[in-house]
């Protein structure tokens, strides 16, 4: 018996954020036998403040985006189901072991983790963010 986490960004503690890097937390199930058996809150302290298509990452000294403080808090963590999020979050993801999971509409968490454990929403589906994440 397996037990599997799938994290949400959430900036309710209800539904899904629109975007993975700027939600507040992340509501993690945890799943045993298909079943939601508990769920718990953990908040995304690399939280990042731009909009979607401005982060501008060039050679003017800004840096790139350092996922690792996310990934640490979602190490244990299976599947990560989002609306949208930039593509080298989508990669820090998949090399920790966790599949970004993207589905089309916004709604309740717990309503996209039963899709996913359902098999109704499929990883990889949708192109990333095409701005410079």
């Amino acid at each position: 018996m397996r037990v599997m986490r799938v994290a949400v960004p959430t900036n309710d503690g209800k539904s899904i954020s629109e975007h993975f890097g700027r939600s507040a937390a992340f509501l993690v199930f945890e799943i045993e036998n298909g079943q939601i058996k508990s769920r718990e809150m953990r908040t995304n302290a690399m939280q990042h403040s731009h909009g979607k298509g401005d982060c501008d990452h060039g050679p003017e000294g800004r840096g790139q985006h350092n996922h690792a403080g996310i990934l640490s808090s979602l190490s244990d963590c299976d599947a990560v189901i989002c609306t949208g999020m930039g593509w080298r979050a989508a990669e820090a993801l998949k090399s920790g072991g966790i599949a970004p999971v993207l589905v089309a509409a916004t709604g309740s968490a717990q309503q996209a983790v039963m899709a996913y454990l359902k098999g109704d929403v499929t990883t990889g589906s949708r192109d990333y963010c095409r701005c410079t994440h």
